[in-house]
């Protein structure tokens, strides 16, 4: 625990100017980003007598080690940075909200020639259209089932479309009407891009136009006894409606906000957001956080409004958005969003009438989210807690381990050995820790050697990340921290964190070559076990006699639960390597010779068989090819080995390279 004061910038250091300020801890990573109007002013209350500080800044300044700060020109340049280096350095100590679910967005692809309706996750993607977020995908299917009746867009894969262009016949609804059908050219790539254009416009709310219309053409058809078209034209309209009224309207001038509410204890808070697109909700989600650093309701909303839309522009950043409370700096966040926007935001909270009721409805939905969270923490919590107190117990550990590290190491009979190391910490995986590891050292099958091999690598990279960051010479310095180098940048370093326990998959052998490498590196404060899979013993180094946890104990189940998660975590590895080594051609080895030259030898001789037995005149007659390049495919392929032949699994028949039509190349 660091003394604030063996670091605190001398007077006048500090510069009375708006800017971005980190605190790092010992080790160099960066704990904290914080902003401020003014630096002076808001880091002088970080070196103020600790009994002064709220306890969780008191944490923070006590476990820094060092700060630093940027000046820049506006608050507006300040919001956007401390934005950037949150996502960059992901510290500690900052509130960072996580999504209680990966959200489905219904999404168009304007940026491909013919547009795709489709479900998409995870991050957006430039030219991508989105719309929601929804609760569930079938939510989004079930629209999407209505809307293709008067909008037939593409809704096929890449694949589909693709072959529906290659045989003339296209898919299911393309028969049923449900899709225009552009891969056989029933419409032109224009005219299929109106139709997703106008999907768009029905979705972002400005529906009244489209019902009117279909109205005017329906009354039109029955005039001229066109019944059946009138009667087509009427069942679009009730499929309209019936989309329009799974998104209930809650205001009535055609509103485009989001109202974004909170909800919060002493420990942690929830938010809820309700996106309201033409006055009606087109999508709701929800965050939870930790309150590590001490914020009030306003900076809370902050965090929110840079966490949601940081990454987005133009009409993804709404009108308007209504918060429960103004950030400290309205004017700064308000410049931000209508920059993001390319028009003014108005920030502002609501005060009366339906926007006030429908926030309040957001406010419940907030506040039941952090009850339902609470209540699954602490049942998860207890269980976590009391599992590391068992496993402590057990293996003599002189505190809970709450950095677990586990190794297991994969093969297929001694070809592709490659082994996986996955990360719990305080009981939870920690997947963006996970690692992988080819064995290098040697060859064939050696369980106890490759075992060795990967915790001396893991952890003289440990080492070696110590070293760099000075840990290892800070009292030879005389107390002043190490010089950054261009590496010292603060991010969570891949081997940098040591943990308390190192778990094995396997017995003895295993678990002593586990501790045999940490003994060579000189490192004593790492323990060591395994879980022998045959009858879920746990073996300590040195034992003769395993350590047998209860069938019903937690901290059992949570050694399987991590053991498990290496296995899977190694065979996923060394199956993507099999695959790939098995993918391999020997065509590969010919300079210049690109994927299209390489199809085009396999569908001209039929197989790769074929394409052995060819001679090089034969090769020439192939477009494209030249006499030096068929001799260069005929060395490559009478050097490499005929492949295995091929079994169909079902007959078990061997079946030749000729049947299948084609090899890979």
């Amino acid at each position: 625990m660091a003394d604030p004061s063996s670091y605190r910038p001398k007077p006048g250091q500090i510069p009375d100017s708006p800017g971005v300020y980190k605190f790092r801890d010992a080790h160099r990573r960066v704990i904290y980003v914080g902003k401020a109007k003014s630096l002076r002013q808001r880091l002088a209350n970080y070196f103020q007598d600790l009994a002064g500080l709220h306890p969780r800044t008191r944490t923070m300044v006590t476990t820094a080690a060092s700060v630093e700060w940027t000046v820049v020109s506006t608050e507006v340049e300040a919001l956007q940075l401390e934005y950037s280096w949150i996502k960059e350095f992901d510290p500690r100590f900052n509130v960072k909200y996580r999504d209680d679910k990966s959200y489905p967005y219904l999404a168009v692809t304007l940026n491909e020639d013919f547009p795709r309706v489709q479900v998409m996750r995870g991050q957006k993607k430039k030219g991508v259209r989105y719309f929601g977020p929804y609760s569930h995908a079938w939510a989004i299917r079930d629209t999407v089932d209505l809307l293709l009746r008067v909008f037939p867009v593409r809704t096929c894969s890449a694949g589909v479309f693709k072959n529906a262009e290659r045989t003339g016949r296209p898919c299911l609804l393309g028969y049923i009407g449900k899709c225009s059908a552009p891969c056989v050219g029933r419409v032109d790539p224009q005219e299929h891009r109106e139709l997703a254009e106008e999907f768009c416009d029905f979705m972002a709310g400005r529906t009244g136009t489209y019902i009117r219309r279909l109205e005017k053409d329906m009354v039109l058809a029955a005039e001229d006894m066109e019944y059946e078209k009138a009667a087509r034209l009427r069942d679009d309209i009730e499929a309209l409606k019936r989309a329009m009224e799974k998104s209930a309207v809650v205001l009535a001038d055609a509103t485009d906000a989001d109202l974004i509410a909170v909800a919060e204890d002493e420990l942690e808070a929830a938010v809820q957001i309700f996106h309201v697109r033409g006055g009606r909700v087109r999508g709701q989600r929800g965050w939870v956080t930790d309150k590590v650093e001490a914020v009030d309701t306003a900076g809370l909303v902050e965090h929110a409004l840079q966490q949601l839309y940081g990454e987005e522009s133009g009409d993804a950043v709404p009108k308007e958005v209504l918060v429960p409370a103004l950030p400290e700096d309205l004017e700064a966040v308000t410049q931000w969003l209508s920059g993001r926007r390319g028009s003014q935001v108005s920030l502002r909270i609501p005060q009366r009438g339906d926007k006030k009721a429908l926030m309040e409805t957001v406010g419940r939905n907030a506040q039941q989210a952090l009850v339902l969270h609470k209540t699954k923490r602490a049942s998860d919590l207890t269980t976590r807690s009391r599992a590391l107190e068992e496993i402590a117990e057990a293996l003599d550990l002189e505190t809970a381990p709450l950095r677990i590290e586990c190794f297991d190491i994969s093969h297929l009979q001694g070809e592709d050995v490659v082994a996986s190391m996955v990360v719990f910490e305080d009981g939870l995986p920690r997947k963006s820790e996970y690692r992988r590891f080819q064995i290098k050292g040697f060859e064939g099958q050696d369980d106890v050697r490759s075992m060795h091999e990967v915790i001396t690598r893991r952890f003289r990279r440990y080492l070696a990340e110590k070293e760099r960051t000075g840990e290892w010479t800070l009292e030879e310095a005389d107390g002043e921290a190490p010089a950054q180098t261009p590496e010292d940048d603060g991010r969570p370093k891949k081997f940098a964190y040591p943990p308390q326990l190192v778990v094995v998959d396997g017995g003895q052998p295993q678990v002593a070559a586990a501790q045999r490498a940490l003994d060579e590196l000189g490192i004593d404060d790492v323990a060591v076990c395994g879980l022998a899979k045959r009858l879920e013993e746990v073996w300590l180094p040195g034992d003769d006699d395993p350590v047998v946890l209860p069938r019903s104990s937690e901290g059992l189940y949570l050694l399987q639960r991590v053991r498990d998660t290496a296995h899977d975590f190694a065979i996923r590895y060394q199956r993507t390597k099999r695959h790939k080594r098995i993918r391999t051609s020997p065509l590969d080895a010919v300079p210049g010779l690109g994927d299209a030259r390489k199809q085009a030898l396999i569908k001209y001789f039929g197989s790769v068989k074929r394409l052995r037995q060819a001679t090089i005149e034969q090769i020439c007659e192939v477009p494209g090819f030249g006499r030096k390049t068929a001799e260069a495919v005929a060395v490559a392929l009478a050097q490499a080995a005929p492949a295995a032949p091929a079994v169909n699994t079902a007959t078990g028949e061997i079946m030749d390279e000729d049947d299948g039509g084609t090899g890979h190349v």
